[in-house]
């Protein structure tokens, strides 16, 4: 085990850092505004929006 987390170091942390803005995220309730834009993105990108 040792080894793995030597060898991944870089990629755990940036793993880690992502875990920790998304509870962030959800302890703001930023959930519902993240949805919101993202449908906007998803319906411009197919030219409806």
């Amino acid at each position: 085990m040792n080894k793995f987390i030597k060898r991944n170091y870089a990629g755990l942390m940036v793993f880690s850092l992502g875990i920790a803005f998304i509870a962030v995220g959800v302890y703001r309730v930023e959930i519902g505004t993240v949805f919101m834009k993202a449908a906007a993105i998803c319906l411009e990108c197919i030219g409806i929006g």
